[in-house]
Order: structure tokens, then C-alpha cells, then sequence
């Protein structure tokens, strides 16, 4: 089997997942007679210190049902230049939302309060409304790297002065909070809603909730039925997602651990161009630009190690430790890594 550091999205059920979605007891969530998925809900809501969760297919799905739910076609939307929402979501901000992306270049995924300022728009009627501020914690594009509580703080304060909402895109939120280590309720208050995902570091095989106030929800709850979300027995995966919720959490700190581990054994290497500061989380970035190959080449050598990579750019390799990966894989890939670079240099 080869070592698997593409994403935390390839990690698999536990047996105690499968076992729950085995025997999970189940209903028409449509109907909202599911009666795992409402229990799944009221954990993620109450996790979160929210009124309500909504239960979605997937982080993008539920990224896009907060900005449908709280915008209008041609409204504006403030986001982070390489935020997922924008970046990685196909479009879906002007395709399905009809809104425009006012994108800020930020700093490891901070948007500078003076810009952000400066990008809300007043009342003129040339101006599209500016009707959502999103942030996005962890990072993935800056390589998971944590926005402080202090800076989410001041975002919000910002927020209430212009009566703007916040939708937080949270898919790796609980790296976040084990980062930082504070309770997810200490991140999730500075904002108005948050997506989180179920299927990344957590374990289970799909699904994202999305938390806030109960008339959001509700309101949600309609654009989600749209976007063909409205799932039936959605219990046998739900269950699997109570698991997460309750014993994956706490492990997620191995994998910052082996994500540091990885790191520093790669910083090492000569060729090898890393910042051993920004690996807060479980992602690692890799430069390998004074090598004379690009990312596709690169990974295309480490496949024949046995070891899986992605390219974040030209040069630029991402690694993701997860639940799959041991201290004796970090080695491995550290080797592989050397090896390549011996030949280059």
C-alpha cells in the first residue's frame, strides 16, 4: 500500500463507524424523521455553541448554502484571494449565488483589517451590497496555518460596526481549535455560521454540518433541498459522523505531531525549502524550486517510492499527515525525499 499524503480526505472508517452505520437507526431526514442525523445535529450545534446544525453532503455544499442563504444575486462577498470558497469551489459564488468576489490578498490567510475596511462598499448606487464577510480556519492554501482568536476577534468587532454576517469556512476547524488548544465554541462565536467537515482528520466516510442560529437554519435547510441535498435515510452516515464527533477529535494532535516530524526531516535536505514555523496543523508546503523539476515530476518520482504528494503549484509540493500515517511513514517519505533530491543536485 502506498504511504497516502495527498489529503486527510483518504482516511477511512473506524470499525466502531462501521459498526454504528450498521445499525443505525434511520428515517426520512427530508421529513426530519432521521432520527441519527438529529442527534448528529443537536452534537455539532451544541459543540459549536450554535442553536442549530444543518447536516450537508459536503464542505463545499455547505459553503454555498451560507452564501446563498445570506446574500442575494449580485450582492458582494469579502474573502481571502486563495480561500476555498473561492478558489476551489468551481466557481460556485457566481454560478450558483450570482454574487461577486471581492477577494483581499491576506497574510497565511488574514485579511488585513485596514483592507478589509476599505473593501466594504457604502451605500452608492453604482456599488454592488456587500453582504457577507467569509473567513476560513485552518488555512489550507497557506498550508493550514491557524487565524488567531485575537484576529477572528477583531474581524467580528469589524463585522457588527458594518451589521455584516460571517460565515466561517471551518473544514478543518478542529485542527484549528488543537492547535490553539481552546474549545471549538472559542472559535466558532466570531462568527455567525460555520461549515465544518466530517470526512477530513475526523474519519468518517463523507459529510459537513452546518451550524448557527435556528432561523438560518431554517432558511438553509430550503437552498440545501436545492442544491439536491435532501438525502433520505441519511442515518447510516450520520452515525459514522457521532463517531467523529465524539473520539476523533482528540487524536487529531498525533497528526500535527507527525506533520511536524515530516517537516523538519525535510527541511534537511538539500534542495528542500521549507518554513518549519508555518506547520501549525496537519499540512505541510514544500518548495522545491532550486531543483530543477517542477511539483509534476517530483511527484511523479515519489510515486515510485510508494509515496502519494499533490502540487500546490509550479514548485510547490503539499503533504498531509492524517489518522493513516505512522512515525515509520514520515521516515520513509523523508527518504524518498532525499533520494530524488541526491539525483537532482
Amino acid at each position: 500500500m502506498p504511504i497516502d499524503l495527498r489529503s486527510d480526505t483518504v482516511t477511512m472508517p473506524t470499525e466502531k463507524m462501521r459498526d454504528a452505520m450498521r445499525n443505525a437507526e434511520v428515517g426520512d431526514d427530508v421529513y426530519r424523521d432521521d432520527p441519527t442525523i438529529n442527534r448528529l445535529e443537536q452534537i455539532a450545534a451544541d459543540l459549536l455553541g450554535k442553536e442549530a446544525a444543518l447536516f450537508v453532503t459536503s464542505g463545499t455544499q455547505g459553503n454555498q448554502v451560507a452564501v446563498l442563504t445570506y446574500t442575494q444575486r449580485g450582492d458582494e462577498v469579502i474573502l481571502e484571494e486563495n480561500s476555498h470558497i473561492y478558489y476551489y469551489e468551481t466557481g460556485g459564488l457566481s454560478t450558483i449565488a450570482g454574487v461577486q468576489a471581492k477577494t483581499i490578498k491576506g497574510v497565511n490567510g488574514q485579511i488585513p483589517l485596514s483592507e478589509m475596511r476599505k473593501a466594504i462598499r457604502g451605500n452608492d448606487i453604482h456599488f454592488p451590497r456587500t453582504s457577507l464577510i467569509c473567513l476560513e480556519n485552518t488555512h489550507a492554501f497557506s498550508g493550514g496555518r491557524v487565524l488567531p482568536l485575537s484576529y477572528m476577534e477583531e474581524v467580528y468587532q469589524l463585522s457588527r460596526e458594518f451589521q455584516l454576517p460571517i460565515h466561517l469556512d471551518g473544514a478543518r476547524l478542529f485542527n484549528a481549535a488543537t492547535s490553539l488548544n481552546v474549545h471549538p465554541k472559542e472559535m466558532a462565536k466570531y462568527a455567525d455560521s460555520v461549515q465544518f467537515c466530517l470526512s477530513k482528520g475526523l474519519s468518517a466516510p463523507m459529510g459537513s454540518l452546518l451550524v448557527g442560529t435556528k432561523e438560518f437554519i431554517e432558511r438553509a435547510r430550503k437552498w440545501r433541498k436545492m442544491l439536491g441535498g435532501g438525502t433520505r435515510q441519511a442515518g447510516i452516515i450520520g452515525a459514522a459522523g457521532i463517531v467523529a464527533l465524539e473520539e476523533m477529535i482528540d487524536r487529531l494532535k498525533e497528526d500535527h505531531i507527525h506533520a511536524k516530524s515530516l517537516a523538519e526531516g525535510l527541511s534537511q535536505i538539500d534542495g528542500i525549502d521549507i518554513e518549519l514555523d508555518s506547520v501549525e496543523t496537519n499540512i505541510i508546503m514544500m518548495d522545491i524550486d532550486r531543483l530543477g523539476m517542477d511539483s509534476r515530476e517530483f511527484i511523479d518520482q515519489l510515486k515510485q517510492f510508494g509515496i502519494l504528494a499533490t502540487s500546490s503549484g509550479p514548485y510547490r509540493i503539499r503533504f498531509v499527515t492524517h489518522r493513516g500515517i505512522t512515525n515509520d511513514d514520515v521516515e520513509k517519505a523523508v527518504e524518498a525525499v532525499k533520494s530524488i533530491t541526491n539525483s537532482c543536485i
